[in-house]
C-alpha cells in the first residue's frame, strides 16, 4: 500500500496533547499535521518504511542512472531511501543487547518507519509519541498492515510528559525530533521512564560552539522547520545534568554530506539542501550521534 492509500485510509482524529502543553506545541501539531512533502512520502513508497530523518553513508553510484527521465530518478529515490534506512539502522545498532522482552519508546516518532525497523530487529514492543495526529494514524496504519499491531504502536503524546510508568523502559530515542524541546525538560523525561542500564540514542543536527553563534544556514533550518537548533554543549550538559552518561559521541558529519549533495539533484528539493550543504561544510552545523546510558 502506498503513502496515499494509507493517508486515504487511515482514521481521521483531531491531535490531542496531554497537559502540560503550549502554544508551541499545538503550532508544531499543525505544522507536521499539515505536511506532506513528497520527499517523505516518495521514499517511503519504495518499500513501506516511512521516515522523517536524513541518510548517511557513501553512494552507490552504480545503483543510479546514467541519464535522464523517470527510471533514473526512481533509482535516486531508491538510494536516498537506502541511506535514510542505513541511518535508521545504525541509530538502533547503537542501542544495545535488546531482547524480545523490552519495550522500546521512539520519541518523535513520525510515521513510524524507524519503529517498525525496531520491531524486526529486536522482536521487541515498541512505543511511539508524536504530536501528530496525522503521524500517529499513518504510523498505526502501516503496523496494521504488516499485521505488527500488537508490537508496534504509535499515540499522539507529547514527549516531554509520557504515560509509561516510571523505569520501565529498556531504551529510548529521539531520531531528528530534539530541536522541538527544551533538551533538560526531554532528557529528564527520558531517565525516568528508562531502567537504571537502560540506553538511550539520539542522532540530531547541531550547532557547533567553536564556529561562535548559529550561523545564518542554521538559521535557515530553524525557520523552515518551526524548531529550535540546539548547540552539541547544550546536549550534553543536559544528558549529564539527567542521570544520562554518554557512552559514544560520534560525528557523522561526513557520512551525512554525501546525502545532501544527492538529494539536491533530485526531483524533491524542498528549497533547504543548500543550507544543509553550506553549514555542513563551513563547520557550523554537525551530525551528531549520541548514545547514553542511565546510571
Amino acid at each position: 500500500m502506498t503513502s496515499t492509500e494509507l493517508t486515504a485510509t487511515a482514521q481521521s482524529t483531531s491531535p490531542y496533547i496531554p497537559s502540560p502543553a503550549t502554544p508551541y506545541q499545538g503550532d508544531i501539531a499543525r505544522y507536521w499535521d499539515g505536511e506532506a512533502r513528497p520527499v517523505n512520502l516518495r521514499l517511503g513508497d519504495v518499500d513501506g518504511l516511512y521516515h522523517h530523518h536524513y541518510g548517511i553513508g557513501a553512494v552507490d553510484h552504480s545503483a543510479l542512472g546514467d541519464g535522464a527521465g523517470d527510471a533514473n530518478e526512481q533509482k535516486l529515490i531508491a538510494e536516498l531511501h537506502r541511506l535514510e534506512s542505513a541511518q535508521a539502522s545504525y541509530l538502533l545498532g547503537n542501542l544495545g543487547d535488546i531482547g524480545r522482552d523490552d519495550t522500546l519508546v521512539d520519541a518523535g516518532c513520525g510515521r513510524g518507519g524507524s519503529m517498525v525497523m525496531a520491531h524486526q530487529r529486536f522482536g521487541s514492543k515498541v512505543e511511539g509519541v508524536t504530536l501528530s495526529a496525522k503521524q500517529a494514524d499513518f504510523a498505526n496504519g502501516r503496523a496494521e498492515e504488516l499485521g505488527i499491531q500488537d508490537h508496534v504502536r504509535a499515540r499522539v503524546c507529547n514527549m516531554l510528559d509520557t504515560p509509561f510508568e516510571t523505569g520501565q523502559i529498556s531504551g529510548s530515542w529521539n531520531n531528528e525530533s530534539t530541536m522541538y524541546v527544551d533538551l533538560h525538560d526531554l532528557f529528564a523525561e527520558h531517565s525516568r521512564i528508562l531502567e537504571v542500564g537502560g540506553r538511550y540514542v539520539t542522532i540530531t543536527g547541531c550547532w557547533n560552539p567553536r564556529y561562535g553563534q548559529p550561523s545564518k544556514w542554521v538559521s535557515q533550518i530553524n525557520a523552515h522547520f518551526e524548531c529550535n537548533i540546539h548547540s552539541r554543549r547544550e546536549y550534553l550538559r543536559a544528558m549529564a545534568d539527567n542521570r544520562l552518561v554518554p557512552q559514544t559521541v560520534i560525528d557523522l558529519t561526513p557520512d551525512t554530506l554525501p546525502y545532501w549533495e544527492l538529494r539536491a539533484t533530485s526531483s524533491l528539493v524542498t528549497g533547504i539542501e543548500d543550507a544543509f550543504i553550506n553549514s555542513y561544510r563551513d563547520g557550523s552545523f554537525q551530525y551528531l550521534l549520541i548514545a547514553a546510558d542511565r546510571v
